[in-house]
């Protein structure tokens, strides 16, 4: 009896799976090959026909080696519309995207077809829907510990030397927040599944959507950059009208000066 269960099982299976497994086979490939294309036409002037990286004619590197970056990679790169960049610089800015999100999940099978690296995440690695006040505040703790030196203790972003900076994280796809930890894009680093674990991620993406929901108690938070715009408009704002009530004072005494005397 458990030998024609076996056989039972086994003959099901030739007669179903292999038609389903060449189906997906076969539409990995086309999207592969599609994005192939699209690589061959957008990416290749930089980063080489076959994603190897190029050169300028200069000697210098023009777009670096996307071999086992992973498809997370290009999906945070060209979804956030950095990827394909304008022009190369210190820092690439986030711009409307070039391409649909079918074209860009070609490219990224494409690339992730070169060699094994991060995939995109599940949706569920990022959902925050159900997360608790006190996942919020351990993402919180998590945020000021490893991102406030470069994204401002809001998010907000902030300066970085030779004229690169990191960017505002308000108003960030939570997926593309998760790609950025996982694989580190431009001078950020990597926070790897072992450095932050998928659960750190999450609370964290939490948190900065709890940021972007809240609203400033004073009517005006001068872009949440902390001290330094606080002090600038102290300055700026407080001294000057100060200044503008001395030059008042002085030049109503001078009137009252001139009365007199006559």
């Amino acid at each position: 009896m458990l030998l024609f269960g076996l056989l039972a099982v086994g003959s099901a299976y030739a007669a179903f799976a292999p038609d389903n497994a060449v189906a997906d086979n076969s539409a990995q490939s086309q999207q592969i090959e599609e994005g192939k294309k699209l690589f061959a036409v957008g990416c290749a002037s930089c980063h080489g026909l076959n994603a190897e990286g190029g050169g300028n004619g200069e000697g210098d590197l023009a777009g670096p080696s996307l071999i086992g970056v992973g498809a997370a990679a290009v999906d945070f790169q060209v979804g956030t519309g950095r990827m394909p960049a304008m022009q190369p610089g210190a820092q690439i800015p986030r711009k409307t995207p070039a391409y649909t999100p079918e074209e860009i999940e070609a490219l990224a099978a494409y690339v992730a077809s070169l060699a094994p690296g991060p995939a995109v995440p599940a949706s569920e690695s990022y959902d925050i829907s159900k997360a608790t006040d006190d996942q919020v505040t351990r993402g919180g703790e998590l945020f000021r510990t490893n991102c406030t030196a470069c994204h401002n203790f809001a998010g907000s972003g902030g300066a970085l030397p030779n004229g690169r900076y990191a960017p505002s994280l308000m108003g960030v796809d939570p997926v593309h927040v998760y790609e950025a930890m996982l694989t580190g894009p431009q001078q950020m680093p990597v926070f790897s599944d072992q450095v932050l674990q998928p659960d750190d991620k999450r609370d964290i993406i939490a948190y900065l959507n709890a940021l972007q929901e809240q609203k400033d108690p004073g009517g005006f938070g001068l872009g949440r950059l902390g001290p330094v715009s606080e002090g600038l408009w102290g300055w700026l704002v407080g001294i000057g009208l100060l200044v503008g009530v001395a030059v008042w004072i002085g030049a109503k005494g001078v009137r009252a000066k001139g009365a007199k005397a006559e």
